[in-house]
């Protein structure tokens, strides 16, 4: 029975989601459905607990706007949720942020989770190789340009020009005194 729930639950996660943690800050562009008419409300807070897994996983964003302080706990997999971003990655050493709530200003300010130059090049390396791909291709679809000979792309070397002749001063001091 079990089996069977997992597999129709498996077909329903979403698999565009990003990697994102308890302390960085996501947008969840969230549907909101008024009678006939559907819009797209974007919601923008810091993560400050995520529970559970599969497609019952949860999202609790908190976030201070307009000097009032507003929760919301999302369903990740849910069909309302149009998109997610990250919008900064926050450094925590805690699992649940909840002594967030209520604090606002520098007090709820967090730390912005630096990557080290290892785990950044890993990350681009996934995206190159289909970048190089294209540029090869691209490459091979343009004709080679004629090349043309070293000699008449290099300038002439500049003439130098002699220095002005410096009159003495003494005939500096007489106009001077005229």
């Amino acid at each position: 029975m079990n089996q069977l729930i997992e597999s129709i639950e498996a077909e329903q996660l979403k698999t565009d989601i990003p990697d994102f943690k308890v302390g960085d800050t996501i947008s969840i562009h969230y549907r909101i459905i008024e009678g006939a008419k559907t819009r797209i409300q974007i919601f923008t807070g810091t993560v400050i607990a995520r529970k559970r897994t599969g497609i019952s996983e949860t999202v609790s964003l908190y976030r201070v706007a307009y000097g009032s302080a507003m929760e919301r706990v999302i369903l990740i997999h849910s069909p309302r949720v149009a998109k997610i971003e990250v919008v900064k990655r926050g450094k925590v050493r805690k699992g649940k942020l909840y002594h967030l709530r209520g604090v606002f200003g520098k007090k709820a300010k967090i730390q912005e989770r630096i990557f080290k130059e290892g785990k950044r090049e890993k990350e681009l390396k996934k995206e190159e190789p289909i970048a190089a791909e294209e540029e090869t291709k691209a490459a091979e679809e343009k004709p080679a340009k004629e090349e043309k000979p070293k000699a008449a792309e290099e300038k002439p070397a500049k003439e130098e020009k002699p220095a002005k002749e410096e009159k003495p001063k003494a005939e500096k001091e007489e106009k001077k005194e005229e």
